[in-house]
């Protein structure tokens, strides 16, 4: 009667079936965590990440749709030819407010800016 009289301690199968389990409770955590990642493609929102902001090693990752777009800082300045679009204020809580010129753009003959229209 040793048989009956050995303990569950001993049996090898139970180690195995804790690692199962301990298995299902990575893998779950590993699911979670795909499905919470900005650039899951299983999300149908358009999504833009910006690393390392103002370094000269800046990267933007853009996703719209099913097409993903990698932006990557040269470190140059840029330059080009425009025209002055609005002014952008800082407020005091630091969010951003951007007011657009209400005027029409003038020739370069003309030197005086038109009235603002209401």
């Amino acid at each position: 009667m040793k048989f009956l009289e050995e303990s569950e301690g001993d049996d090898p199968i139970l180690s195995v079936v804790n690692l199962i389990d301990v298995f299902l409770v990575v893998i779950a955590a590993l699911l979670v965590t795909i499905a919470q990642n900005p650039l899951n493609p299983f999300t149908h929102e358009d999504v833009t990440i910006i690393t390392n902001p103002g370094k000269p090693n800046m990267e933007i990752v853009s996703r719209q749709g099913e097409k993903i777009v990698r932006y990557q800082a040269s470190g140059q300045v840029g330059s080009g030819d425009g025209i002055k679009a609005g002014v952008a204020y800082r407020m005091k809580d630091g969010s951003m407010v951007y007011v657009p010129e209400t005027h029409a753009v003038q020739s370069s003959s003309s030197q005086q800016p038109e009235a603002p229209k209401p």
